[in-house]
C-alpha cells in the first residue's frame, strides 16, 4: 500500500510516501515557514535523487496540504508517476490520551476526540488537527488513519503510568504518564528483533530515542513497561533544550523568588533548559562535541549530565525487565554520536554490557548494526517513524495488530 505520511507541526509539515510492500520512501520532502510569504517546500524522489524546491506564500496547513500533493502527483518536478497514486494517508498524532490506544480509521468523532485531547498537547495536537482536516478536505475519497506517539505505551501498567498524587487528579483530569516517541519505540523492537534474529516478544529491550526530544522505553513481551517521558514530552531524560526529571519543588521556589509566572516557569523547563541550559553554548550535540574537543568545561559538564541520566534509566530499567537482552539507541544523536552512546554505557560491564569500541565508531551516518561484545547486545537502529505510521495505518484499514512486527 502507498501511504501518504504527514507529520503536521505549527509551521511545518514533513511528508513521505511509503510503500509498505518494499517498506521504502518513494518520495521525501517537507514543507516549511507556514503562514509566511517565504515559504519553502522541498522533496526528493527516492527512486533517482531527483529534487525540487520551490518557494511562495502558504498560510496555512490547507494551502501546504494542495502544494505537496500538486508536487507528489509531478513526475516531471520529482513526483510519483500516475500509477504509484497514494492510496491512504497516515498522520503522526502526538496524543491520544486515554480515548486512543492504537491507530485509527478517522472519522468526524475521531476528529472531535483529538480535539477534545488538545489541553493534554497545547503545543501540537492543534497542528496534527489542522493537518488531519486539510488533507481530508484535499483527499475525500481515500482513508486517513491517525497514528498516535501515545498509543504504544497504553500497555503500561497502573504501577508504572500512575503518580503519588491526589487519586482525584487522575479521576478528574486524567494526570498520568502517557508516554511519547512510540512510533520510534514500536520501530526499534521491530528491527532489534530483525537484526538479532529473535521473536520480538521475546526481547527484553530498552530502547533509547535519542534527538533533541528524547526518551527511554523498557519492552518486553512486545510491549511497553516503563517509559521516561510522563504527562508530557519534559520528564524524564536531559533534552536540547528541556530539563527532564527536576524536583518540582525547584521550580516552586524559582518561581518565588523570580518572580515568574507559570508560563515563564514553562518556557523555562521546555526552551531554556537540558544542554542548553547546563552548557549556556548550544542545545545541539553536534555544537557540543566540538565545544567540549576545545576545552570547554560547561559542555563538558552538560555532555556528562545527559549521559549519566541515560545510565541511570538504563539501570533502572534492567530492573524492570528483569534483565536485559539488549540496549538500542536511535534518533539523531543515537544514530550519529558514538562516543555518547560509550559514555552511557559505562560502568555497566555487571548487566553484562561490553562495547567494541571500532564497531561503535563505524555506526554513523543511518548504519545499523550491533556494537556489544558481552552478553547484552548493543545496537544502532536507523530511524523508522514514517514506516511504522505507514504500516500501522495499512494495519488500521485491515483490522489487524502490529504489535512485536
Amino acid at each position: 500500500m502507498r501511504v501518504l505520511v504527514l507529520n503536521s507541526g505549527s509551521s511545518s509539515v514533513k511528508y513521505q510516501v511509503m510503500d509498505t510492500a518494499t517498506d521504502k520512501a518513494l518520495v521525501v520532502g517537507q514543507v516549511e515557514r507556514i503562514g509566511s510569504g517565504g515559504a519553502i517546500l522541498s522533496q526528493e524522489r527516492a527512486a533517482d535523487g531527483t529534487r525540487a524546491k520551490e518557494t511562495g506564500q502558504i498560510l496555512d496547513h490547507r494551502d501546504a496540504i494542495h502544494a505537496i500533493l500538486e508536487l507528489v502527483r509531478d513526475p516531471d518536478r520529482g513526483g510519483m508517476a500516475p500509477e504509484d497514486a497514494v492510496e491512504a494517508v497516515g498522520h503522526r498524532v502526538v496524543h491520544g490520551g486515554e480515548a486512543f490506544t492504537g491507530a485509527v480509521v478517522i472519522d468526524t468523532e475521531v476528529e472531535e476526540r483529538i480535539r477534545d485531547s488538545i489541553d493534554l498537547a497545547p503545543l501540537h495536537n492543534p497542528h496534527n488537527l489542522a493537518g488531519i482536516r486539510a488533507a481530508r478536505s484535499e483527499l475525500p475519497d481515500i482513508p486517513h488513519v491517525a497514528v498516535f506517539d501515545t498509543a504504544f505505551h497504553a500497555s503500561l501498567p497502573p504501577r508504572a503510568f500512575h503518580y503519588a498524587l491526589p487519586y482525584v487528579l487522575y479521576h478528574r483530569h486524567r494526570i498520568r504518564r502517557y508516554g511519547f516517541h512510540g512510533t520510534s519505540h514500536r520501530h526499534v523492537l521491530r528491527r532489534s528483533a530483525r537484526l538479532l534474529g529473535r521473536d520480538a516478544a521475546s526481547l527484553r529491550l530498552i530502547s533509547l530515542h535519542l534527538g533533541n526530544g528524547a526518551s527511554a522505553c523498557a519492552i518486553r513481551d512486545g510491549r511497553s513497561l516503563d517509559t521516561s517521558m510522563g504527562f508530557t514530552p519534559l520528564e524524564g531524560l536531559v533534552m536540547g533544550s528541556r530539563s527532564g526529571d527536576v524536583d518540582p519543588a525547584v521550580v516552586l521556589h524559582v518561581m518565588a523568588r523570580e518572580e515568574v509566572s507559570a508560563s515563564d516557569a514553562g518556557g523555562m523547563l521546555n526552551k531554556h533548559s537540558g544542554l542548553l541550559g547546563l552548557s549556556g553554548i548550544s542545545g545541539d550535540m553536534r555544537d557540543l562535541l566540538q565545544e567540549e574537543a576545545s576545552g570547554s568545561e560547561r559542555a563538558q559538564l552538560a555532555l556528562d549530565v545527559y549521559a549519566y541520566r541515560i545510565r541511570k534509566y538504563i539501570g533502572a530499567y534492567a530492573a524492570v525487565l528483569g534483565g536485559v537482552d539488549a540496549v538500542a539507541f536511535t534518533g539523531g544523536v543515537g544514530e550519529n554520536a558514538p562516543s555518547i552512546r560509550s559514555r552511557a554505557l559505562e560502568e555497566l560491564e555487571f548487566l553484562g554490557v561490553q562495547v567494541e569500541p571500532e564497531a561503535n565508531d563505524e555506526l554513523v551516518g543511518g548504519r545499523e548494526g550491533s556494537f556489544g561484545r558481552g552478553s547484552v547486545s548493543l545496537l544502532v537502529i536507523g530511524s523508522g517513524e514514517e514506516l511504522t505510521i505507514a504500516r500501522e495505518t495499512e494495519a488500521a484499514l485491515r483490522g489487524v495488530g502490529t504489535a512485536g512486527d
